[in-house]
């Protein structure tokens, strides 16, 4: 028979179920929360604990990922949460090498692996150019364009269109007008390639006659437009570097040690921003990095940082010697400023807002890392994003990752002695010629790829869509601007 439920007991029947929903709730959102902080339930070890998150991309896409030799069910792009500890990740794509990376990932963090070039399995170098001879070639930062210069002694150059599959080429010849001497007989005269604005429009070139030098800016779209900066500035020049797009801001270093702005549509001079400087490079419009003596005594260096419109440089480092190797670079990732300083063997990584006219010179700039070398450091450049650095010591290197906080050291393998600059090919991948061949590796070393055989000196690149490499090779006396394939079809 039924019996209608007293208040007494439907109030009770309320608070439990209320308090089994609340629970539930509870229950929920904490293992919302969890997952979300990467935890995760080991099967291993029977308890829970805190993963990492990693992100993972490859050019070209759709390709298969395999975390500790289990492959996962999506392919490229994709994202995989793992317990934090070492995790090997090996990534396949039919008709292209294997890429792997073993990696120790610390727990709660979000490591991207969003750099991955899967490279072809059978490379076939395609003949696009030949020439007779060749003297230089410089591929623009926008990867659209090569600029080619066959004879050392003619200002003629090539412009070869990366940007579609059947490459096309034009040329422009520098008027006589834009460069001194040009009548003269008995002058003898060379043209050397800088190098492009980070448009890629404006290239630098250098003009030798006799024992005399200029710098000449070349419009590549309008090379009637072109201007001879030494002379229309009455300027002795030893590194002219641009500042923007516009081709018109440069900064130069004169002959006598000092760095001035140029501004060419204005035809202006600054006045002296740093002196007794022995080398600069730009980063982005407005940033120097310097190394050079210091003027208060000349029995030390000082390496430092300029900004446009401040009144004075600021000395980062003083070094006690002057034979002491000593180089700086500069950066930005994400809202800080990165200031790297090699003194020898010693780096160190700076890190915060560089300082300003009116505070203390090293109060805004603190150190991040320090390591040291095998040997003196003798090339020392971030990639373009800021968030990889690179300290090479002849053939050994050590990789930084500044937001991991990680270094790597690698060295590469060769039968030659003399080391060469690394270059960057994208913003993960360097590139370099050795034993006659161009090999492309990642930044910490690994995943190295032989590409094709090739000659020293003259520049590599992708083209703007990554399908080609594009290098020089030489077969018997002619010179070859060759391509490989990167991406298949």
């Amino acid at each position: 028979m039924f019996r209608r439920q007293t208040k007494k007991q439907m109030l009770i029947r309320r608070i439990i179920v209320s308090i089994v929903m609340v629970v539930a709730v509870l229950v929920i959102v904490t293992g919302a929360i969890l997952f979300i902080l990467g935890y995760r339930l080991d099967g291993d070890k029977g308890r829970l604990e805190q993963g990492a998150l990693v992100q993972i991309e490859t050019i070209p896409g759709s390709a298969y990922v395999s975390i500790d030799g289990k492959l996962l069910s999506s392919r490229t792009s994709t994202k995989q949460s793992v317990i934090a500890g070492l995790h090997s990740f090996i990534v396949t794509r039919d008709g292209y090498e294997p890429w792997a990376k073993s990696l120790n990932l610390k727990a709660g963090t979000l490591t991207w692996l969003d750099y991955i070039r899967l490279v072809p399995k059978n490379l076939k170098p395609e003949t696009v150019a030949t020439y007779p001879t060749l003297h230089g070639e410089k591929a623009s930062p926008d990867l659209k364009t090569l600029i080619v210069q066959e004879k050392a002694e003619v200002p003629t150059f090539k412009l070869v269109d990366l940007r579609s599959q059947d490459v096309k080429t034009s040329s422009i010849t520098l008027s006589s007008d834009d460069y001194s001497d040009a009548t003269t007989e008995g002058v003898a005269h060379s043209f050397t390639l800088g190098d492009w604005d980070t448009g890629g429009r404006f290239v630098l070139l250098t003009h030798t006659f006799g024992d005399k030098n200029e710098w000449i800016v070349v419009d590549t779209q309008n090379v009637a437009a072109s201007v001879n900066v030494s002379s229309l500035l009455s300027i002795s020049l030893t590194d002219l570097q641009f500042a923007g797009t516009n081709g018109s801001i440069l900064y130069g270093l004169a002959t006598d040690g000092v760095i001035r702005k140029l501004d060419l549509s204005a035809q202006t001079i600054s006045r002296a921003l740093v002196t007794n400087v022995k080398k600069f490079d730009m980063f982005e419009t407005n940033v120097i990095s310097y190394v050079g003596i210091d003027p208060k005594n000349s029995a030390h260096q000082v390496a430092g940082v300029y900004r446009d419109g401040d009144e004075a440089p600021h000395v980062l480092r003083v070094v006690k010697t002057l034979d002491t190797p000593l180089l700086i670079d500069a950066t930005r990732y994400f809202s800080d400023d990165y200031v790297a300083i090699a003194e020898g063997v010693k780096v160190t990584i700076l890190k915060g807002r560089y300082p300003t006219s009116s505070a203390d010179e090293t109060s805004s700039l603190k150190s991040f890392a320090e390591f040291t070398a095998t040997a003196a450091v003798d090339q020392l450049q971030f990639n373009e994003e800021g968030d990889y650095l690179i300290a090479r010591s002849g053939l050994a290197s050590i990789a930084y990752e500044i937001e991991y906080q990680r270094q790597t050291a690698s060295t590469i393998e060769t039968t030659e002695t003399v080391a060469k600059t690394l270059h960057w090919l994208d913003d993960a991948y360097l590139w370099a010629v050795y034993d006659g061949h161009l090999a492309i590796r990642e930044f910490d070393g690994s995943n190295v790829h032989v590409i094709n055989a090739a000659e020293p000196g003259f520049d590599a690149t992708l083209s703007q869509n990554g399908r080609y490499l594009y290098s020089i090779g030489k077969s018997g006396t002619n010179y070859q601007l060759q391509r490989v394939k990167m991406i298949l079809e």
